[in-house]
Protein backbone atom coordinates (compact mmCIF):
# COMPACT_ATOMS: atom_id res chain seq x y z
CA UNK A 1 0.00 0.00 0.00
CA UNK A 2 1.47 3.80 -0.77
CA UNK A 3 0.63 4.88 2.81
CA UNK A 4 3.01 3.51 5.66
CA UNK A 5 0.56 4.14 8.12
CA UNK A 6 -2.58 6.05 9.55
CA UNK A 7 -5.47 5.87 12.11
CA UNK A 8 -8.56 7.14 11.33
CA UNK A 9 -10.90 7.25 14.25
CA UNK A 10 -14.52 5.89 13.68
CA UNK A 11 -18.05 5.65 15.45
CA UNK A 12 -19.08 2.52 14.23
CA UNK A 13 -16.16 0.22 13.77
CA UNK A 14 -18.63 -2.56 11.69
CA UNK A 15 -20.03 0.42 9.46
CA UNK A 16 -16.03 0.97 8.66
CA UNK A 17 -14.90 -2.44 7.93
CA UNK A 18 -18.09 -2.95 5.45
CA UNK A 19 -17.56 0.80 3.61
CA UNK A 20 -13.99 0.43 3.29
CA UNK A 21 -13.55 -3.68 2.50
CA UNK A 22 -15.78 -2.28 -0.48
CA UNK A 23 -13.92 1.02 -1.29
CA UNK A 24 -10.31 0.02 -0.99
CA UNK A 25 -10.67 -3.33 -2.84
CA UNK A 26 -10.35 -2.08 -6.26
CA UNK A 27 -6.86 -0.85 -4.88
CA UNK A 28 -6.04 -4.60 -4.11
CA UNK A 29 -6.73 -3.36 -0.47
CA UNK A 30 -8.57 -5.24 2.21
CA UNK A 31 -8.78 -6.33 5.89
CA UNK A 32 -5.53 -7.64 7.15
CA UNK A 33 -6.41 -7.63 10.43
CA UNK A 34 -9.72 -7.27 12.72
CA UNK A 35 -8.81 -6.50 16.58
CA UNK A 36 -11.88 -4.93 18.32
CA UNK A 37 -11.63 -2.24 18.67
CA UNK A 38 -9.32 -1.33 16.01
CA UNK A 39 -9.29 -2.79 12.45
CA UNK A 40 -6.43 -2.62 10.12
CA UNK A 41 -6.88 -2.07 6.26
CA UNK A 42 -3.92 -2.78 3.98
CA UNK A 43 -2.11 -4.97 1.25
CA UNK A 44 -0.79 -8.22 2.54
CA UNK A 45 -1.90 -10.89 5.32
CA UNK A 46 -1.53 -8.57 8.27
CA UNK A 47 2.19 -10.13 9.38
CA UNK A 48 4.42 -8.06 10.86
CA UNK A 49 5.84 -6.43 7.69
CA UNK A 50 2.59 -5.00 7.50
CA UNK A 51 1.70 -1.11 7.94
CA UNK A 52 -1.84 -1.05 7.36
CA UNK A 53 -4.54 1.85 7.98
CA UNK A 54 -5.55 1.48 11.94
CA UNK A 55 -9.41 2.31 12.21
CA UNK A 56 -9.87 2.70 16.25
CA UNK A 57 -13.60 3.19 17.80
CA UNK A 58 -14.43 6.26 19.97
CA UNK A 59 -16.73 7.92 21.56
CA UNK A 60 -15.06 11.16 20.80
CA UNK A 61 -15.68 14.15 18.99
CA UNK A 62 -14.48 12.94 15.65
CA UNK A 63 -11.42 15.48 13.95
CA UNK A 64 -12.29 15.13 9.89
CA UNK A 65 -9.40 13.84 8.29
CA UNK A 66 -8.06 13.51 4.38
CA UNK A 67 -6.47 10.99 2.98
CA UNK A 68 -5.63 9.88 -0.62
CA UNK A 69 -4.90 5.76 -2.02
CA UNK A 70 -2.50 6.07 -4.90
CA UNK A 71 -4.11 3.95 -7.70
CA UNK A 72 -2.33 2.19 -10.57
CA UNK A 73 -4.60 3.58 -13.42
CA UNK A 74 -7.31 5.79 -13.93
CA UNK A 75 -9.83 2.58 -13.86
CA UNK A 76 -8.79 1.93 -10.49
CA UNK A 77 -9.70 5.77 -9.63
CA UNK A 78 -13.07 4.97 -11.44
CA UNK A 79 -13.98 1.62 -9.63
CA UNK A 80 -13.00 3.14 -5.97
CA UNK A 81 -15.38 6.22 -6.77
CA UNK A 82 -18.02 3.71 -7.96
CA UNK A 83 -17.39 1.34 -4.98
CA UNK A 84 -17.29 3.10 -2.29
CA UNK A 85 -20.31 5.63 -3.15
CA UNK A 86 -22.37 2.19 -3.55
CA UNK A 87 -21.01 1.37 0.12
CA UNK A 88 -22.44 4.54 1.44
CA UNK A 89 -19.96 6.98 1.01
CA UNK A 90 -20.74 10.35 -0.42
CA UNK A 91 -19.49 11.71 -3.64
CA UNK A 92 -17.34 14.61 -2.85
CA UNK A 93 -15.51 14.55 -6.23
CA UNK A 94 -16.61 12.66 -9.50
CA UNK A 95 -13.66 10.85 -10.83
CA UNK A 96 -11.70 12.77 -13.15
CA UNK A 97 -8.60 15.37 -13.73
CA UNK A 98 -7.91 17.68 -11.27
CA UNK A 99 -6.01 21.23 -11.09
CA UNK A 100 -2.85 20.00 -8.98
CA UNK A 101 -0.54 19.14 -11.39
CA UNK A 102 -0.23 17.08 -14.63
CA UNK A 103 -1.69 14.15 -14.71
CA UNK A 104 -3.45 14.08 -11.95
CA UNK A 105 -6.60 12.16 -12.37
CA UNK A 106 -8.71 11.13 -8.58
CA UNK A 107 -11.85 11.06 -7.07
CA UNK A 108 -13.12 11.98 -3.49
CA UNK A 109 -16.00 10.43 -1.70
CA UNK A 110 -16.80 11.10 2.28
CA UNK A 111 -16.82 8.06 4.38
CA UNK A 112 -19.38 7.05 6.96
CA UNK A 113 -17.59 9.56 9.39
CA UNK A 114 -16.97 12.37 7.36
CA UNK A 115 -13.83 11.45 6.43
CA UNK A 116 -12.68 13.26 2.87
CA UNK A 117 -11.12 9.63 0.67
CA UNK A 118 -9.33 10.15 -2.17
CA UNK A 119 -7.97 7.84 -5.00
CA UNK A 120 -5.24 9.59 -7.09
CA UNK A 121 -3.38 8.10 -10.29
CA UNK A 122 -0.65 10.61 -11.56
CA UNK A 123 1.05 8.45 -14.42
CA UNK A 124 1.27 8.55 -18.23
Amino acid sequence: MPIDHAKLPVRDLAAARAFYAAALAPLGCGVVWDRSPTLGLGKGDGGDDDEPIAFELTAAPIARCHIAFVAAARNEVDAFHEAAVAAGGIDNGAPGERPYGDRYYAAVVLDPDGHNIEAVYKGA
